[in-house]
């Protein structure tokens, strides 16, 4: 099932800057466009600053940089990732960013590519200027993969790429691993997608309930961030787990030196045992802070429209892409859907934050909503 983006009206910038002219069904577009400065940010999934230990880490190799980064400093990130999650060192693949792995994918060789929808809209970006034939697979709300024996995804048979989000943006849906196994064929490969799995818990607690970081099935992908749990999203550092002769294959013709010294750094003191347990900390945090939101949202009518796991909310609404504009004007920055495949002018993506600044928010929605009935409401 192929989904084509409809038109939507255009977005305005905050009070006192020209009005950008932006898309917001532009799949190149992200959240960092919403969140201009003097906004309070609802809009981009990043955990507040970096933690100390991880700063204290980056700031102890700058004095190197005259140097390129060394074969030493690769391995000691690697060998901590690989510790991390019960894997070989060779399988793994160090990244400027999650966003990097996306980009290798064409080098995989493959003929058809399947994207699980709604979902981050870079793959199908890097796919389509790849050109790569596409198939949209858009998930019926509440946008959970059918089970194994279930009636299907409608993936394709000859789909030798299935790409999908665990758990997803923008939905916050966290699919069982059984789920995702299901996708599994001949001469097929998955990529998941797992940069809020850190972000995770299980009904009993655990972390990472459903994460496929130390599964080795020699035909799956994953592609891990610590920018969003760590605030590290200016520095740009991630790393792809899988297969070592799928890691080869995306190697091939890799420029060198495609990971920094401070991201280096900043990796290995993520996934390391201290890096560990402020992760494990924040995962616990999140999901207080997001009951609390959930909570909030329903109290003045607002529909979660997925039982969310991930540090972000999708919220159905009537008008959300005018509530978008609006909000703005009293200070708020949120995420459009518009330009996810199978969402649009009723969804909006709102980042966890803890209550005070939720409270803040739904004054400023029941603020607009106001303005929309009485008819007062523009845009800025």
């Amino acid at each position: 099932m192929t989904v084509g983006y409809d038109a939507l009206d255009v977005e305005t910038g905050p009070a006192g800057t020209p009005p950008p002219r932006a898309d917001l069904t532009d799949p190149e577009r992200h959240g960092d466009q919403d969140a201009a400065p003097g906004l309070v940010d609802f809009a981009v999934n990043v955990r507040g600053t970096p933690p100390a230990f991880v700063l204290d880490a980056i700031r102890s190799g700058l004095d190197d940089l005259a140097r390129y980064p060394t074969g030493a400093q690769e391995r000691r990130a690697v060998d901590a990732i690989a510790a991390a999650h019960g894997r070989r060192p060779e399988e793994v693949l160090l990244l400027s960013g999650a966003a990097d792995g996306f980009e290798m994918l064409p080098r995989l060789g493959v003929r058809h590519a399947a994207l699980i929808q709604p979902s981050f809209t870079e793959p199908e970006v890097v796919l389509r200027a790849a050109g790569i034939p596409i198939t949209q697979v858009a998930l019926a709300a509440p946008w959970e993969l059918p089970g194994p024996g279930d009636s299907g995804t409608a993936v394709p048979d000859d789909a030798d790429l299935v790409i999908l989000g665990n758990p997803t943006n923008p939905t916050s849906v966290l699919h069982p691993v059984e789920a995702i196994a299901a996708l599994r064929r001949p001469g097929r490969i998955l990529v998941v997608d797992e940069a809020f799995a850190d972000l995770t818990l299980g009904a009993d607690g655990s972390l990472e309930p459903q994460s496929l970081a130390s599964a080795d099935w020699p035909d799956l992908l994953v592609i891990r961030s610590v920018t969003k749990t760590f605030g590290l999203a200016g520095l740009r550092a991630g790393y792809l787990l899988g297969p070592v002769d799928l890691l080869d294959r995306l190697r091939a013709g890799r420029r060198p030196w495609a990971v920094s010294t401070p991201a280096l750094a900043a990796l290995t003191a993520c996934v390391e045992e201290q890096g560990q347990r402020y992760c494990a900390g924040i995962a616990r945090r999140v999901a207080d802070e997001r009951t609390e939101m959930v909570a909030e949202l329903t109290r003045i009518g607002l529909r979660v429209a997925a039982e969310p796991a991930a540090p972000f909310l999708l919220v159905e609404m009537n008008h959300a892409t005018e509530v978008k504009q609006l909000l703005i004007r009293h200070g708020f920055a949120v995420r459009s859907c518009a330009n996810f495949v199978g969402l649009g002018d009723s969804h909006l993506r709102l980042a966890v934050r803890a209550l005070p600044q939720v409270r803040a928010l739904t004054r400023a929605i029941e603020l607009v909503r106001e303005e929309i009935d009485s008819g007062t409401g523009e845009p800025v």
